[in-house]
């Protein structure tokens, strides 16, 4: 699959809504598959339906015809993240909901692709670093130890020599890269995770909550990134506590090829709308609740839910949802290689112990992997992991690292953290 050969980004921001098309030439399917996203950056008038010109798409030798169209969607002008929360119960949800479509992967990273970063200054990155390539048996020569201030941020001179040393010592076989620390997070505005991965992005500190330049990881087939892509996603092992961060080791280990066995009982993906507003812009991206024959495959049920349903869950394996914080996170619900998140402005100032709630509360409660950002996003969809396109990269075998990043469109300012190798299900065949 040369998927990345194929992709169409917006190389400025648009001056009206437009879809961003991505096309897919799958193995096992004839010709060439088309999906595409809504793109919100501009306010959009309630009713718009706009239709493009076609748009003739050619691939080695074969060609398809597609329609581009903006969504029949309700006005709403981007609002910051860290908006007061509207007290109403949970927003109308759109009037149909439909599966987006993802490529078909072939394979997942493992640990024989990683590529493990410890800061020599920092205990807790030694321990951890040390007890992850034990556990995972990350090869010697792709570890890497660096000395960094411990930090929330680096500065853009501290960060060019961190990203020096990882181009200079990873070899091309390295495909992925895991940061063994909770701090720093973030390079200047930008994630840690991201500015490692795609490079620094100094003109989103302009404005924060203008559009990013988009990944072309995103949605992805590649299973070799760095080869294919020349990119190596990242993600920190970040937790409070080193004895936290084995235990989230450990999860990540025991959750390997757990879900979807025949017999086994299902896993749900819930996702919930809530009436905070801004927040709640991905309710619009969640897929159709319910066991369709395709998730039957995967073991895995839908659950689609209110604010205000506090009732118990059980075996979750990924749950979304948009508020600055969660009152309450039931230990139980998770099943290993959980993943969970909550669109909200600060979700990745990960020891922010005041206002929004960290994404490492996920993580502290049995989770294995989440992801929050680190400055003021607005409620831009396209900064959030996207709910369809994160569930079925993970059914389909992905590593968390793997599945998360290929679900955020514009991940400058997003970190991932969490255990990058953690894979639940069984590759797809």
């Amino acid at each position: 699959m040369n998927s990345h050969d194929l992709h169409q980004y917006p190389t400025k921001p648009p001056v009206i809504s437009r879809y961003q098309v991505r096309e897919w030439c799958c193995e096992g399917r004839r010709g060439i598959q088309l999906w595409a996203i809504p793109v919100f950056n501009q306010p959009m008038k309630a009713g718009v339906l706009m239709l493009r010109l076609p748009l003739l798409l050619r691939h080695k030798g074969v060609a398809a015809l597609a329609f581009v169209a903006c969504l029949n969607l309700p006005s709403f002008a981007q609002a910051p993240a860290s908006a007061p929360e509207t007290p109403v119960e949970a927003a109308a949800p759109p009037a149909e909901r439909r599966w987006v479509q993802v490529p078909r992967l072939k394979g997942r990273l493992t640990a024989r692709d990683m590529g493990l970063v410890i800061n020599t200054a920092d205990p807790y990155s030694v321990a951890v670093g040390e007890y992850y390539a034990r556990r995972r048996r990350i090869p010697a020569d792709q570890i890497l130890r660096v000395e960094l201030p411990v930090q929330p941020a680096l500065n853009v001179v501290e960060f060019g020599q961190l990203y020096a040393r990882i181009r200079d010592h990873m070899g091309s076989q390295v495909q992925g890269l895991a940061l063994a620390w909770t701090q720093p997070y973030a390079v200047n505005c930008n994630s840690i995770t991201s500015a490692v991965t795609l490079g620094m992005e100094p003109e989103a500190c302009a404005q924060t909550c203008a559009p990013t330049k988009p990944s072309r990881y995103f949605n992805s087939g590649s299973v070799r990134p760095f080869t294919d892509l020349e990119l190596r996603p990242s993600m920190l092992l970040a937790s409070r506590s080193v004895k936290s961060a084995r235990a989230l080791i450990d999860r990540g280990l025991a959750a390997e090829r757990q879900l979807g066995k025949q017999g086994a009982p299902l896993a749900s993906a819930v996702f919930v709308s809530t009436g905070d507003k801004a927040r709640n812009v991905r309710a619009q991206l969640f897929p159709p609740k319910g066991l369709p024959g395709e998730l039957a495959r995967f073991g895995v049920q839908v659950e689609l839910r209110g604010g205000a349903d506090t009732s118990p869950m059980q075996r979750v394996v990924l749950y979304q949802t948009g508020l600055t914080h969660m009152d309450f996170i039931d230990r139980e619900q998770w099943v290993a290689g959980a993943l969970a998140d909550h669109l909200t402005s600060s979700g990745g100032q990960l020891l922010n112990t005041e206002g929004q709630m960290s994404a490492l509360e996920w993580l502290e409660s049995g989770a294995t992997a989440s992801f929050g950002t680190v400055s003021e996003p607005c409620n831009h969809p396209q900064k959030f992991p996207h709910p369809q396109v994160l569930l079925m990269h993970y059914m389909q075998g992905a590593t968390a690292l793997e599945a998360y990043w290929r679900s955020v469109a514009w991940p400058a300012q997003g970190v991932f953290v969490g255990d990058p190798l953690a894979a639940p299900f069984t590759l797809s065949r």
